[in-house]
């Protein structure tokens, strides 16, 4: 008769291996799909490397910024030579005016010189000094008004005071020299003598 514990133990012996023989396979397939993951992933990361958005981003910004650097240069450029064309050229016009005077003072140097009538000196005279004058105007050179005037301190130097009676105090007595100024802008004040109480 055979022993029923020893069939029993035959058994779990052959259960046992198959569930070692199992388990070894299972471990088996989980090692080679780990594998493949980690493949997966490093070429997957590769692939990440190549196409970067950061770079890609990177690259557009130092791009745009290289442009706008460029962008900038050629604008200093141009502003450069128009200021040093403003510079050289900036008193074309006042000049091609003021040839017409240096005409007229030719004009009236040949005609005085067969002249004795000091009124017809004077009369050429007086001409080339308006026309002179009208150019000036036109540029924009206006004389500062003084004589019988307010002093102001922005138009007018004070050289001299002058106390009286007959004249308000601060009212310009005398000019001594003209002053000028183009447009808003006082190229010279005009030297003057300002009233002042008496005593």
């Amino acid at each position: 008769m055979e022993n029923p514990f020893k069939k029993a133990s035959k058994e779990t012996e052959t259960q046992e291996t198959k569930e070692t023989e199992d388990i070894e396979t299972q471990e088996s397939a989980v090692e080679e799909t780990v594998e493949e993951t980690s493949e997966a992933t490093q070429s997957e990361e590769e692939t990440k490397d190549d196409t970067n958005p950061w770079q890609e981003k990177y690259e557009a910004l130092n791009n745009q910024y290289l442009r706008l650097a460029a962008d900038f240069d050629n604008y200093r450029k141009r502003q450069q030579a128009e200021r040093e064309g403003l510079l050289k050229y900036g008193a074309e016009n006042t000049v091609k005016q003021l040839i017409e005077v240096i005409d007229n003072f030719d004009r009236g140097a040949k005609a005085l010189d067969g002249i004795d009538d000091l009124e017809k000196a004077k009369e050429c005279f007086n001409m080339a000094y308006k026309n002179f004058n009208d150019v000036l105007g036109k540029i924009g050179l206006e004389t500062i008004k003084a004589e019988g005037e307010e002093f102001d301190p922005n138009m007018h130097e004070a050289v001299m005071r002058t106390p009286t009676s007959e004249t308000p105090e601060n009212v310009i007595i005398a000019e001594l020299q003209k002053g000028y100024k183009l447009g808003d802008k006082v190229l010279r004040p005009s030297l003057v003598n300002v009233a002042t109480p008496e005593g």
